[in-house]
């Protein structure tokens, strides 16, 4: 049998994935899961209101889920409460429930693989704030594949959600390459993959430079410092960037695609001999980050709404686009870079999909890896991640990849705002 003729994975194939999360927000009509053991998250309960936000934190953690290891986590939700009608303050993307997946995966557990890690090695502790955990999703999906004629003659569809952590609002991303990864895939020529890891996206302790992706900036040391070096990169803009696309000559406009985020994941389940399972190479961009790299400012940050209030002593300003929305179009004289009038909010964003390759045709469909995906074996070990992989080979020598999603949709209201 080919291929491409091969059924999608059913339900029953990834049982485990099912029914291992529970949703406890009022007046939730999620499905139900096996109850908690009691234990929290070290990712939950951390999130804390700030002056811009109406919410209290009690309200925020309603929004909970049980994760595969009984504790409880914090989970997708509103920028805005549709019960009491109080902000948060920051957005999570896209809400999960209207991917065709979630009736799989369920709602997913943020900081999950971080916990798990800490018990895989405890030197390698790793903790992610919490508004920087993003969801995107799109169904039905047509891939592209990399021979023209075979994409005239096969069509192939895919369910696509997944969640990163893609904090762009604070210093974290300068030098530390470890970030947790939800990633959930489902094709109609069988390829299905769910797993999650914790990504160790390019080298720590160093990102590229966005407006020269040929320039390693190096900022110090990663927390933890052993962080492990992984494919892809992170590319972040920094005060070059600032000086020479978006402080321009009067009349002149920005050009504020520079300063965009663009982090490219290169990331594999792997057995322990080395032997590749699955593939990703999804890239994740940010139009808008609050911040950029600047070794000059405390904590080597700069904002860029503090750049729409500068003059450069050349006479050079920041001019359209972002900081006009963010200056009022020249009537403020200074903004705050968490005021919810800043267009720099970290909340426009998209997701290239890019290649899904699996090579698992003898199987296993559910295999258990440390948080970094490797060291797959059979049975769960102390720190494993379950990870569900179709029994499939769609390495067939046709790359077929995925367009962008994401880039013209608005999850931000009027209270979201940095940090985000």
């Amino acid at each position: 049998m080919s291929l491409l003729s091969q059924p999608m994975a059913r339900w029953a194939a990834f049982p485990a994935m099912v029914a291992v999360l529970l949703m406890s927000a009022c007046g939730s009509d999620e499905a139900s899961g096996p109850p908690g053991n009691g234990a929290l998250g070290t990712s939950f309960g951390i999130w804390s209101p700030g002056p811009n936000d109406t919410c209290p934190a009690a309200v925020h953690d309603q929004y909970a889920v049980v994760g595969p290891d009984g504790k409880t986590y914090p989970t997708w939700h509103p920028p805005t409460d549709p019960a009491t009608g109080c902000t948060f303050g920051h957005e999570h993307g896209r809400d999960p429930r209207g991917s065709k997946l979630y009736w799989l995966v369920g709602p997913i557990p943020f900081g999950f693989a971080n916990d798990q890690l800490d018990i895989w090695d405890p030197s390698l502790s790793r903790h992610e704030d919490h508004v920087g955990h993003k969801v995107e999703w799109e169904n039905d999906v047509r891939m592209r594949l990399a021979d023209g004629a075979v994409s005239e003659i096969f069509e192939i569809t895919c369910d696509f959600l997944t969640k990163l952590h893609q904090g762009t609002h604070s210093p974290d991303a300068f030098v530390n390459n470890l970030h947790e990864l939800a990633y959930h895939i489902r094709c109609s020529d069988g390829t299905e993959m769910h797993f999650t890891i914790m990504a160790a996206i390019g080298t720590p302790g160093e990102f590229i430079r966005s407006c020269d992706r040929d320039v390693h900036v190096q900022v110090g040391v990663a927390q933890p410092a052993n962080s492990p070096t992984g494919g892809g990169k992170r590319i972040i803009p920094d005060r070059t960037c600032i000086e020479q696309d978006v402080l321009v000559a009067p009349g002149a406009t920005s050009n504020f695609g520079s300063i965009r985020e663009s982090w490219q994941i290169s990331q594999s389940i792997r057995t322990a001999d080395g032997r590749r399972l699955a593939s990703i190479n999804p890239y994740y961009q940010v139009i808008d980050p609050s911040r950029h790299h600047d070794p000059a400012l405390p904590n080597v940050m700069g904002r860029p709404v503090d750049v729409c209030f500068e003059t450069e002593a050349n006479g050079d300003i920041a001019q359209g686009g972002a900081c006009d929305e963010s200056t009022a179009n020249g009537t403020l004289t200074s903004l705050p870079h968490d005021d919810p009038r800043s267009a720099f909010r970290g909340a426009q964003r998209f997701v290239d999909i890019n290649s899904n390759r699996i090579t698992n045709e003898d199987g296993p469909e559910i295999w258990y890896t440390d948080p970094f995906g490797k060291n797959a074996r059979t049975e769960p070990f102390p720190g494993s991640i379950q990870q569900a992989i179709a029994q499939v080979n769609n390495d067939i020598g046709v790359l077929e990849s995925g367009p962008v999603i994401g880039r013209n949709r608005r999850y931000y209201d009027g209270g979201t705002h940095s940090p985000n």
